[in-house]
This record gives structure tokens, sequence and C-alpha cells, in this order.
């Protein structure tokens, strides 16, 4: 038995509750060495010495390149809970496991057994409920409209306040986006997220000048009501994106401090300022990746916490958004994002919070801070696995599932998963224009654990390695089988309980053939994807006993459980 590997974490992703009866437990342990795991669980408060223990059996459900991962739910009326557990390898060998360390005989007391103190309501981690069958549409406004099924692609400059000039590189406005909400809807999503709206100088608008304004080049107040209320009639959501990290040289506080210097009374909004401050092309002042034009806020302050929190109330009361993209979240101290998290919820208590955060953002999503954060980890496996096919089945399935058992399930189902967005080159163009890996990409993300989010034009086939052309113009007009292909996709994700919520089993993963399998399933549905990554048809089996399946594609009735799959392509199958 491999001690060294079976890990256990109280109070986290290995420990987490449901509801206030609820407690899911994990346990990793290494690869191939257990055969079972019961948990053992008792009142932390007891009278009886020593305290009564109830078992629950533990389930293997899923295993990565190193390690296997048990689970198992403790259902109780106790508000105070302690449990350790019992543990067998394939040899048969026993051990007892604790806070105390690993022991032959139980004998150690309750003090020394993993503790889960108290359930509390206000500690669970609550994500909003429309999120459950969400999917996203991503658009960078200055290049997705000016008006119905059209953009110039012109750029334009208009003066504002204080010398300042704001710009636009292809003319895109929310008016724009307003006139082709008929088209949004058509490709059957229900959330919109916009890269940043507010007065700022540069066309992508990550500098801001004024948090509560409209950049004069996309439009207005009103255009920003009008845009939100009728996606709320089309059952649309709305996300805005919120950079807070950093402001841009225009923004009064800063211009302040370059004015008055040490006098300013904005000078605790930024961090590290030095005297006097050089605004040149390497400042003396902390900034977002050195950029002089973004100086950073110093976001420890009171008084740029209360600024911030209040920009956050404002858009929810002016324009009724239903959330908050927010940006470099994981350079901002973590006392901002516990404050701006209580201030919106108080204002709208379903509002989604997303970070950007690019690696393992556990510490983030503790129900504190924010609801969700951006994928990345998911984009960079299925760029791996579907668009350079430089990883094999196997590892593709290792590498999804230790994604997937990163957070508690909750947090993982809300994540935001998406193949590119306005910071990456285009997914296509990593396929090198094989719309087959794309197609099966989307499949599989339209299927998979996580909220899908489409960046505007993937669906038209948009290419796009460089900044200026990963943001390139909205294709309009295209005409081609890849809209309707994400189309139904999305509308398949979005009727299925089990590919919004349902739980994630692998059931085939064969490197040889190139054949991969899985299914979704809630106690009322379950759905079985399989692809063929192979240039050949296959003949597949998919495991267990025969059903009558439903194609949902075709709508074609499958008995039994053999089926063919075409080379480099997917079939969703409904148990019928």
């Amino acid at each position: 038995m491999q001690l060294q590997a079976i890990t256990h974490i109280p109070l986290s992703k290995d420990a987490y509750m449901v509801n206030e009866n609820t407690i899911v437990i994990r346990l990793k342990v290494g690869k191939g060495d257990i055969k079972s795991s019961d948990v053992y669980y008792g009142d932390r408060v007891c009278m009886s010495e020593p305290i009564l223990v109830k078992r629950v059996s533990m389930k293997k459900i899923a295993s990565d390149e190193l390690f296997d991962y048990f689970e198992g739910e403790i259902k109780s009326e106790y508000t105070r809970v302690c449990y350790y557990f019992h543990i067998k390898d394939i040899e048969g060998k026993e051990t007892y496991y604790s806070e105390y360390g690993f022991s032959e005989k139980m004998t150690c007391c309750r003090t020394q057994y993993f503790q889960f103190p108290y359930l509390h309501r206000n500690d669970m981690i609550c994500i909003p409920k429309w999120t459950e069958n969400m999917v996203m549409y991503h658009i960078f406004p200055d290049s997705f409209a000016e008006k119905k099924n059209y953009i110039s692609g012109r750029r334009k400059v208009i003066q504002i306040e204080k010398g300042l000039t704001s710009e636009s590189k292809n003319g895109g406005t929310l008016r724009g986006i307003l006139e082709n909400l008929d088209y949004i809807e058509e490709l059957n999503v229900n959330c919109l997220y916009l890269n940043p709206i507010f007065k700022a100088a540069s066309y992508h608008k990550y500098d801001t000048i004024d948090y509560m304004e409209i950049d004069p080049c996309f439009g207005t107040k009103q255009d920003l009501k009008d845009l939100v209320n009728e996606c709320h009639k089309r059952g649309i959501r709305v996300i805005l994106d919120g950079v807070f990290n950093h402001c841009g040289s225009g923004f009064l506080p800063f211009l302040d401090v370059l004015k008055n210097g040490e006098k300013s009374k904005y000078c605790n909004w930024f961090y590290k300022l030095n005297f006097p401050v050089v605004y040149d092309t390497i400042p003396n002042y902390e900034a977002f990746a050195y950029v002089k034009e973004m100086p950073k806020l110093n976001t420890g302050n009171q008084e740029v916490i209360d600024y911030f929190c209040k920009v956050g109330r404002y858009w929810i009361r002016e324009a009724d958004i239903d959330g908050w993209r927010l940006d470099v979240a994981n350079e901002i101290n973590h006392d901002f994002w516990r404050a701006f998290k209580k201030a919106v919820k108080e204002e709208k208590d379903d509002i989604f919070l997303i970070g950007e955060i690019w690696e393992d953002s556990t510490i983030w999503l503790m129900g504190d801070q924010f609801d969700s954060t951006m994928n990345y980890t998911f984009s960079y496996i299925c760029r791996e696995f579907f668009a350079k096919k430089i990883i094999s089945v196997s590892q593709f399935d290792q590498k999804i599932h230790r994604m997937n058992l990163r957070y508690p399930e909750m947090v993982t189902r809300a994540q935001m998963n998406f193949l590119d967005t306005h910071d990456v080159s285009r997914f296509f163009s990593d396929c090198a224009g094989d719309d087959r890996k794309l197609r099966l990409a989307v499949l599989y993300m339209m299927c998979a654990v996580g909220i899908p989010s489409v960046f505007y034009g993937d669906e038209c086939g948009i290419t796009g390695i460089t900044e200026p052309e990963y943001r390139k113009t909205m294709q309009w007009g295209c005409e081609d089988s890849l809209i309707e292909f994400y189309q139904k996709c999305i509308k398949i994700r979005k009727n299925s309980k089990a590919l919004c919520i349902g739980t994630y089993e692998t059931l085939i993963c064969e490197d040889k053939n190139e054949i991969y399998g899985f299914a979704r399933k809630t106690k009322e549905e379950t759905i079985v994807v399989i692809m063929n990554m192979g240039e050949k048809e296959q003949k597949i089996t998919i495991p267990g006993a025969k059903h009558q399946w439903l194609d949902v594609f075709s709508d074609e009735k499958q008995d039994g459980n053999q089926i063919v799959c075409k080379g480099m392509s997917g079939i969703i199958l409904r148990k019928m």
C-alpha cells in the first residue's frame, strides 16, 4: 500500500458541503493501488465515549496519470462531524487513516479524526441557479457590429474631456449588438459576455478613464439599458467586464497624481508610487505588465474598495446586468474581492462573478469571492488533443479528470470553458483549417462539465494567430454549415439536464483505435458521447447492458449497444 500517495485535506475540494445535511468526502490514492475505501463518521460532540460512528462506502470516481479518486457522501442530521477512513489495497492489506495519521487499529480519539467543525449554511458555496444551463457568447464589442449584419472595420477617434481621446479600431457599437440579437438568439446561447465597454482611450477599453460612463465609441448608457432589456426579454443574461486591478492613465485620480504629486489626495489610490512620478516607457510605479498607460490601483485602500463596490452596484442598478467578469483577478488582494462580492450580492443576489485567472483558482473559489473562473486549462487540453493531436486518448482522459476534480463539483460545473478568447489565438487556426477537429472540440465542450463559451465568429470559422487577427471583425454574411452545427450542439446542451449538471464517467478509452466515450448522468437521464479521433469509420460497443438509444443529432433510434461512428466525428446518444 502506497501510504505516501494517500491524501485528504478537510474543508477543501476533498470535504465540502452540498447543503446543511450533506458533505461530499474525497480521498486521493495511488493509481491501481486501492481496492476499497470506507469513511466512518460521527457526531463531534457525541455524549458517549467512544463515539458512535456510521459507515459510508466510497466509490472510485476517476483516475489521472498518478492517482485514483474515491468519493462518498455523508448525509446526516449532525451539525458537527468527525470522520476517518478504512482503506483496503488490492493485496488485502488494511489501514485506518485519520488526522492523526495511519494505523492498523483505530485507537485515537474523536479530536484526532478529520473534522468538519460545523455545517454552517453561510459557508456553503452557492452558485446562481440560472447558470446551470448557461451557454455563453463572448463578444469583443469593437469588432462585432455597427448595425444589423454589418461592421465597417473603420477606425474612429472621439475627443473627450481634458484633451483626451477615445479610439475605436473597427467601429463596433452596443447598438450593433442590439440589432443582431436575432442572430445571437438563433445560435441558442442564453448569455452575453462583453469585453470592457466603459470610457477608455484604446480600442480594447482595458485602460478605463471613467467607470461610470459608457465609451462614446460604443454608445450611451441608454444603449446598454436597451441592450440588456431586450436580452432579458429573450431569456439572455448579460455579463460585463470589470477592470479594477488597474485603470487608464486618463483616470481622474491618476491625472491628479501626475499634476499634484505627493500633494494629491489620490496618492494612496495607486500601488507603489514613487515621486516624482515618471510617466515614461518604463514607469517608476506599478502598472499592469509594465504598461505606463495602465497604472495599478491600490485595492487594499478602503477608499478604492468603496469606489469599486459602488461601481459594481451602479451598473446593476442602472442597467440590470447579471454578472461581472473580473480582469486580472489574481493580482488583486482577496479582501477586495470579498468586499466586492458582498456589495454586488446585496444589490442582486443571483449576480454571477467570473474571475480572470489562468491557473488553479482554488483559493478564489471557496464561496467568499468568485462563483467561477476562466478555465484556460480546458482550452489547453483541447488544443493538445483535438487541434494538435499531441496527446493520446488516455492522456486526454487523465487530464480532464484531474481538471474536473480540482474544485468542489458545483464549482467545476460553473467553470467558464472555452476554446479561445480575445487573449489567445483562434482555435480554428490551431486546427490548421481542419473543421473536423473544430467540430469535435465544439461537440466535446458542449457535452463536458462546465459552462461552454463561444467567442464571436468561431461559429463562422474565424482564424487568427496574432492579436489583430484573432480580434478581427465579425464575418457577417458567411453561409456555412458550421453555424448550423453550433446551433444544434448548443440546443442539445441546453435541453439536457444530464449535460448541464450530470456526473461525468469515462466509458471507453482506447489509444490504439483513438476512441473516447463518456457518460453524463442524472437520476432521470443518461447521455453517452462517443468520439472517433481516427480517420476510419469504426464499430464501437457501448459498455453495459443493451439499451435503446436516440441519436440526438439525427433523431434516429438505435437498438443495442453497437454503433457505427465515422472517422473524425462524434455521436451524442440519449438512453431511452
